[in-house]
């Protein structure tokens, strides 16, 4: 069976063990230059194909985008969730991910591939895993990450070659240490019988200020490129944006947290106190402060706190997909749960938004770059839509 959905209480411990033994990393992710008819041509600013361009970490990279939905079906093509299924028990998931699968999981239905026809051209520099240094400049503190030059010099070579139009941004959260507040949350859950969201809180709360210092200084670093290549503020934009919760509040979890449905079925084993807590304080103090830092810059906000709301991991308004309920935006999760034993695909893609997920960050995406620079928005989702039914609200 998948993930946690094989574990009995008495080998409760056994399992997390093994999942702990996996290392039950969870990286947020994304680099290179993921579009057709990528040019390498010098072009002077207004010149050349246009561009969008995508950086930062794995909830702009793609991570995640291999699955339409969660099927408990561990065979063939998973009840057709599995876009990286070849034939019988075969998969290649470099259908989805190309030559990053394994590593930055660039997958071809990333937000910036999914957002229609913003520019002539997407590329997706952004990495499963990044956090903030590997998006500064080598010459300013940048750290190379998977065999890649830091994120700011590949955009320098992009805005050489191509009229850059919007660079899209989420970053901060492995700064900030999502996977492991997942993990610890999880594990509170499987073996502590106690919550995590006190501790995490004041964890959160010591390194928030020094992780937004860093979400600034990834702006900065991309204006120094750009600027560097002779554009001008104006002639382009940025569009900074929040994390969506992949779990939703406990009275809206269609699993009862008495007993282990959570865990051998939903694949989302936390409690209800702390589901709220990472709803409705954590990923709300994070979209906060980014909003935050995007105002301070003079850069377009994009709010994802409710991107998912109803469409999270065991949300009772989306279900599984079985037989008789086939993948599909309107009914499916729109998020990948956890898999720990890796019996469909990778840890890292777990907790972040699927193939549907990823097409609707894409429409966010699209919606916002039509209205000013200097706006801020939320995304939201029409309950029973499909990713065309997204729609904008003013940030909160």
């Amino acid at each position: 069976m998948i993930g946690f959905r094989t574990v009995s209480k008495d080998r409760a411990g056994s399992r997390v063990r093994r999942l702990a033994g996996a290392g039950m990393v969870l990286p947020l992710a994304v680099g290179a230059l993921m579009a057709a008819g990528a040019g390498t041509s010098a072009a002077s600013p207004g010149t050349g194909p246009t561009a969008v361009v995508s950086m930062g970490d794995s909830y702009i990279s793609g991570e995640a985008g291999r699955w339409k939905g969660n099927s408990l079906t561990n065979t063939g093509n998973r009840t057709g969730t599995d876009r990286g299924w070849v034939s019988g028990s075969s998969y290649d998931p470099g259908k989805v991910y190309g030559t990053t699968a394994g590593g930055c999981h660039r997958s071809d239905s990333a937000e910036v591939r999914s957002a229609g026809p913003i520019a002539d051209v997407a590329v997706n520099l952004a990495c499963s895993g990044a956090t903030s240094q590997n998006v500064f400049r080598a010459s300013n503190g940048g750290v190379a990450f998977k065999g890649e030059a830091p994120q700011a010099d590949q955009l320098a070579a992009v805005a050489a070659s191509h009229d850059v139009k919007v660079i899209a941004l989420s970053i901060g959260g492995n700064d900030l240490g999502f996977a492991d507040i997942i993990k610890d949350c999880a594990y509170d859950f499987i073996i502590w019988n106690s919550y995590c969201h006190d501790d995490q809180q004041y964890g959160v709360d010591q390194k928030i200020d020094a992780v937004m210092g860093a979400v600034g200084k990834s702006v900065d670093e991309i204006r120094a490129v750009m600027r560097g290549a002779g554009y001008a503020d104006s002639s382009y934009r940025i569009v900074l944006q929040s994390y969506p919760s992949p779990i939703p509040r406990g009275a809206e979890n269609r699993y009862t947290q008495s007993d282990w449905s959570r865990l051998n079925t939903g694949g989302c084993p936390f409690w209800n106190r702390d589901s709220d807590w990472a709803r409705d304080s954590l990923v709300p103090q994070i979209a906060n402060r980014i909003k935050g830092v995007a105002a301070a810059k003079g850069v377009q906000f994009l709010d994802l706190r409710d991107m998912l709301q109803g469409r999270e991991v065991c949300a009772k308004a989306s279900k599984h997909v079985t037989a008789s309920a086939p993948a599909s935006a309107k009914t499916s999760e729109w998020a990948r749960w956890i898999d720990n034993n890796e019996s469909q695909g990778l840890i890292q893609e777990s907790m972040h938004p699927n193939y549907f997920g990823q097409l609707a960050a894409g429409r966010c995406l699209a919606l916002v770059v039509a209205q000013p620079a200097a706006s801020g928005f939320g995304c939201k989702n029409t309950a029973g839509a499909d990713q065309t039914g997204m729609f904008l609200t003013p940030a909160p």
